[in-house]
């Protein structure tokens, strides 16, 4: 029965697209102005007022997916009334949020994907054996401050901005705890750099994610990013550094071993990525369901892991390179539960509210003000001076449903300052708030915004050598 109930569910969900194709073919991209409608105007108020709760977060102790996936729900409501105020068919509204929930399983899925390989990665220490081994080095302060900068910015191309800024926030804390000053100093390098090296890569950020998952640019195309994205993170270190003491702090001795199969796990996340990859560019399929493959490949290993350390158990025997056997086997669903299903629900509200006021009309109107008033290339900057003080997931969501006529160039400006731009305030980023919650009281708002000039540079530095370098892809 239970079978049969699953199947029929699927079944279902399954021939839902299609039977909304063939009853409003095309209404998902069809705008009409309601801006100047009550609901309207309560749908713009009452987004406003969700984002309030999601910037005010560490006071409220309200998660930020609860407000958001409240306001999505409201929003929806209020459209469809509205659509029938005015005689608009109820299909449209059908078939545009049906548009909206479909971007927003293909990033749900990638991301899932994504968390479950780094959750994995992380149970099996791999993110601990790195810190312990930068730990026990003996480096001087000012070399720590580069190190963890540099890993920053290369690791957050393959991992997310924020768990490699937890990975560097740990070993610069556990190197220089005591020193208030150079734990500030080197975390602020540590965000720029985390969100600088997740500028040039699909899989560093949401924002890149979203706009390789849109068309907008293909996958190696996000690569004319690298020397702007890496200005963005050097300029500011180099005048940073001169702020570093080079006193050696005292090496810690502390040695922490990967688990059996932790390398296999990184050569399998290697292989989801390249999958993914292929499905986009060689099948032209969703780069999601690539990630789904590949979590497949996780799954098949982590029953091998999961015997191999039973049967350890079983014996009291040494696995791999470890001393003891694991007392609680790998278990890959375990690691899918501890995916950040705030966040996962968060980017539902964030997709289905910018979704609903775009079926108003508000973005069409932002859109001719931003784009057409200021010119593309000016809109573009402004976009990454917002993402500091709005998370860059809803403004860049916003800029691809607005859809603006831009050349490959400028859909590469907007994914760069967008990406980078939440670097000038520590609010601005998720790298700059996770490290907030665990450098509390050390790396806060005001040591960072002390800094901002100098980041501003690099972030002035990144936009000028994209113009210059990339000069050949703005032509239409």
């Amino acid at each position: 029965m239970k079978i049969l109930l699953t199947t029929l569910v699927s079944f279902f969900y399954l021939t839902l697209p299609a039977f909304a194709e063939e009853h409003a073919a095309g209404a998902a991209h069809t705008v009409h102005d309601l801006t100047t409608t009550t609901p309207g105007y309560a749908s713009l108020a009452l987004f406003v007022l969700a984002y309030l709760l999601v910037i005010f977060e560490e006071q409220t102790h309200l998660r930020k997916s609860k407000p958001v996936v409240m306001a999505a729900g409201i929003i929806w409501v209020l459209l469809a009334l509205a659509y029938r105020q005015v005689g608009i068919p109820a299909e449209q509204a059908h078939a545009a949020i049906l548009h909206n929930m479909t971007e927003y399983v293909e990033l749900m899925l990638f991301l899932l994907s994504a968390m479950t390989y780094i959750n994995s990665m992380d149970e099996r220490n791999i993110f601990q054996a790195l810190r312990s081994w930068l730990v026990s080095r003996g480096f001087s302060l000012r070399t720590v401050f580069w190190i963890t900068g540099f890993l920053a910015f290369i690791i957050s191309p393959v991992a997310d901005n924020l768990t490699t800024a937890l990975l560097m926030g740990a070993v610069v804390m556990a190197v220089a705890r005591d020193n208030k000053k150079f734990v500030a100093i080197a975390c602020i390098n540590i965000v720029v750099g985390a969100n600088a090296g997740g500028a040039f890569s699909p899989f560093g950020d949401i924002t890149t994610l979203m706009v390789w998952q849109k068309g907008q640019a293909a996958f190696g195309e996000f690569f004319y990013l690298f020397i702007p994205a890496l200005l963005n993170w050097l300029v500011p270190a180099a005048i940073m550094s001169r702020f570093v003491s080079k006193a050696v702090p005292e090496a810690m001795e502390e040695r922490i071993s990967m688990k059996f199969g932790a390398k296999r796990i990184m050569l399998l996340f290697l292989l989801t990525i390249v999958t993914a990859v292929s499905f986009h560019n060689f099948l032209e399929l969703p780069p999601a369901a690539g990630m789904m493959l590949g979590l497949s490949y996780l799954g098949f290993f982590s029953y091998y892991i999961k015997i191999r350390e039973k049967r350890a158990l079983e014996y009291d025997r040494p696995l791999g390179i470890s001393n003891t056997p694991n007392r609680d086997p790998f278990d890959i669903f375990k690691k899918v539960a501890r995916a950040e299903w705030d966040t996962l629900l968060f980017f539902y509200g964030v997709i289905l509210c910018v979704g609903g006021l775009s079926q108003f009309g508000y973005l069409a109107q932002v859109s001719h003000q931003m784009y057409e008033g200021l010119g593309a290339t000016k809109a573009n900057v402004l976009v990454g001076i917002l993402s500091a003080i709005v998370d860059n997931i809803p403004v860049m969501f916003a800029v691809l449903t607005m859809d603006p006529a831009m050349s490959l160039g400028q859909w590469l400006l907007v994914t760069l300052t967008a990406g980078v731009g939440g670097s000038l305030l520590s609010i601005g980023s998720a790298a700059g708030v996770a490290l907030m919650g665990t450098a509390r009281g050390t790396y806060t708002f005001g040591a960072h915004l002390k800094w901002m000039p100098v980041i501003a540079l690099g972030y002035a530095a990144s936009i000028f050598a994209h113009l210059f370098i990339n000069a050949k892809l703005f032509a239409m």
